[in-house]
């Protein structure tokens, strides 16, 4: 049974560094897949309280059918009140016009905002709060809620992101003026400690437990890939523009009597790229699946594929889904994107024939699979969570 305001106002944990705290954080849509974002928050709400406000627009929309279905859901959203989704996570619903060159809109948003979450602190009794921000949009209104301290917890390039460019002052201006920035991804590290000297680096981690399951006797293999074609060759995650689709084609016709199967929706920019897949007949294209199922598909994987193409964007990502595979125990075949590089378990295809070959080798040598989780066991999100009270507590001292 979840906890009323009322009540939610009396607990308060054992004081400490990021304990006991009332913690904003803006970021992606609650319902959306868990990301990184959220399972640190999960971790964090033991011992805090956390208003997570759902997605800023970091893009102008389209007029795709999709675009205007997230428009039409954003403005529902916005009528609905506070909603605590899990104990001491409290959802709000903002409203924003999705447009970052024109200073007049800029300005109306931010006014807009300030008095949205101003209103929902005053509701959760909110004080001395810490603010984390995600979402580089949200640098409009950082330091104007009466924050204590601000920390930028940055995991993209994201001003790389389609339609997004307009978001570099903004981004950049928020840098300088956060206490503490926080990067996933080396490169990015790289790049963001020009604008802020108290900039760290904390690599994800992986719901090691959830994905583990993947290998118990218990958990049954989806009946709709049970009785694929082997070898199956599996990818979860959102099919977006920094996907190589030319690649899973390649792949999928190299291993013809195999199957590729694809899960995860198909992003607006993403549309028309994806096509190129349409008439191969091994490509298995299954939709959006619930996260607590994820594990069993992975089960029923013979290798997993993370086949980003390489720009300025996924060269300084750190894609969460590699060590979800390794957490499964799967063999991992990745293209050359730096952050996989330190994880020993996935292999690396430097080129579209490298790749290829690379997913021969992990089929034809599977190493354990029990042995290749063990190895990612550590990585845990609680550990992250360590890491970042660790700065926190050197930062301040």
């Amino acid at each position: 049974m979840l906890v009323s305001y009322s009540e939610q106002r009396r607990i308060k944990p054992e004081s400490g560094v990021l304990k006991g705290k009332d913690i904003l954080c803006f970021s992606h849509d609650w319902t959306g897949d868990p990301l990184s974002k959220t399972h640190l928050m999960r971790v964090l709400s033991k011992d805090n309280r956390i208003l997570w406000i759902n997605a800023i627009a970091n893009r102008m929309p389209t007029t795709s059918s999709k675009d205007i279905s997230r428009i039409y859901k954003k403005l529902k959203a916005f009528t609905e009140p506070i909603c605590e989704v899990e104990p001491n996570i409290f959802v709000l619903n903002p409203l924003a016009i999705p447009a970052y060159g024109s200073k007049a809109i800029v300005a109306l948003n931010q006014r807009s905002l300030v008095r949205q979450v101003k209103k929902a602190m005053r509701k959760l009794g909110f004080s001395d709060v810490i603010n984390m921000v995600f979402n580089p949009a949200a640098g409009m209104v950082a330091g104007k809620l009466g924050e204590k301290q601000l920390i930028y917890y940055c995991v993209d390039e994201y001003t790389a992101f389609t339609g997004s460019a307009a978001l570099k002052d903004i981004e950049e201006d928020l840098f300088r003026r956060s206490d503490v920035v926080i990067v996933s991804a080396e490169k990015l590290y790289g790049s963001k400690k020009q604008f802020n000297s108290n900039t760290h680096i904390i690599r994800h981690g992986t719901d090691w437990h959830h994905f583990r399951t993947a290998l118990d006797a218990a958990t049954k293999i989806p009946g709709e890939i049970a009785g694929l074609p082997r070898p199956i060759i599996g990818f979860h995650g959102l099919l977006a523009d920094w996907v190589d689709f030319d690649l899973i084609k390649k792949t999928a016709e190299h291993f013809k009597t195999g199957s590729v199967v694809l899960i995860g929706k198909i992003a607006v920019d993403a549309e028309e790229k994806v096509k190129v897949l349409d008439e191969v007949e091994n490509i298995h294209f299954l939709g959006r699946k619930p996260y607590a199922e994820l594990p069993a598909y992975c089960k029923g994987f013979d290798v997993a594929l993370n086949p980003f193409t390489i720009n300025e964007l996924t060269l300084a990502a750190n894609p969460l889904k590699v060590r979800e595979y390794l957490a499964a125990g799967l063999p991992v075949v990745s293209t050359d994107i730096p952050e996989v590089r330190v994880l020993a378990d996935c292999l690396v295809g430097e080129d579209h024939e490298d790749f290829i070959a690379k997913i021969e080798m992990a089929l034809a040598a599977p190493r354990d699979r029990e042995t290749v989780s063990d190895a990612i066991r550590q990585e845990s999100w609680e550990a992250k969570v360590g890491e970042l009270r660790d700065i926190l507590t050197k930062t301040s001292s």
